[in-house]
């Protein structure tokens, strides 16, 4: 990560985020990867109504705010109508797996040349920490006090279980729970707007994040929250690169 702040980033607003939250550190990753390959002017970002879509009043970017559930769809009408635009569609872990899952298959199915970035922190953060698709087994949230249980609930999804096997052309996961997987990260970032300026087609990165009001931890000094995504989340979603349509194919 560099010092000095990307051009597309509002140096004079402050954002909405709790204290914690890994949407800011997401953020500025694409708007370095944005800047990087000089992207800045042939940009847009779909938001959803969720966290994600704070992002609107801290970047410089072209913003389409989608209906909820429908960030994808809605990135993938933007791309076919403006295929010179660079198009990043950013939903939640709910919104991408749960309102708006047939979304996320079918734009795979299809192969659409857009990037797919899903900010997995295991709740429904906005609306109040509710139990979504990836909340972990025994996970306690509003919805699931006494924890997830898989017999009653379900069991979580995981997106490269079930996108694994599709002709698309990248789909990864990484995470924010150090500098190191954020430096990683990154680089999957770049990789996958590469892979769309290539016209490779539809890439999926889901970026585990932490959530620590939901998660319980509100004044989170000690660090509880990374523990968390360290010993549960990472354990529980692996990382890595599962598809790679120019390099090798691990799923």
């Amino acid at each position: 990560m560099k010092l000095s702040l990307p051009d597309s980033l509002l140096r004079d607003k402050s954002s909405g985020w709790c204290p914690g939250c890994g949407h800011g550190i997401i953020t500025r990753m694409v708007a370095e990867a944005v800047e990087e390959l000089g992207l800045e002017e042939n940009f847009i970002l779909c938001t959803d109504v969720a966290c994600g879509a704070l992002a609107a009043y801290v970047t410089k970017w072209n913003v389409i705010g989608a209906a909820h559930g429908r960030t994808i769809i809605a990135a993938a009408g933007a791309k076919r109508v403006r295929p010179d635009q660079i198009v990043l569609a950013a939903p939640g872990d709910g919104s991408a797996y749960s309102i708006g899952i047939e979304s996320t298959i079918h734009c795979a199915l299809r192969n659409e040349n857009i990037l797919a970035l899903v900010v997995n922190n295991c709740v429904f953060g906005m609306t109040g920490g509710q139990m979504s698709p990836e909340s972990l087994p025994g996970q306690k949230t509003t919805s699931s006090p006494f924890g997830r249980d898989p017999a009653r609930n379900g069991a979580p999804f995981d997106v490269v279980k079930t996108l694994g096997s599709y002709d698309i052309a990248y789909l990864a996961r990484g995470s924010v729970s150090s500098p190191a997987n954020v430096i990683r990260t990154g680089k999957m970032i770049r990789k996958a707007l590469q892979k769309q300026l290539d016209g490779q087609g539809f890439c999926l990165l889901e970026i585990l994040s932490p959530c620590p009001t939901n998660w319980g931890f509100p004044d989170d000094r000690a660090g509880k929250a990374l523990d968390y995504m360290r010993q549960q989340q990472e354990v529980f979603y692996p990382l890595g690169e599962f598809i790679d349509k120019e390099g090798s194919k691990d799923a």
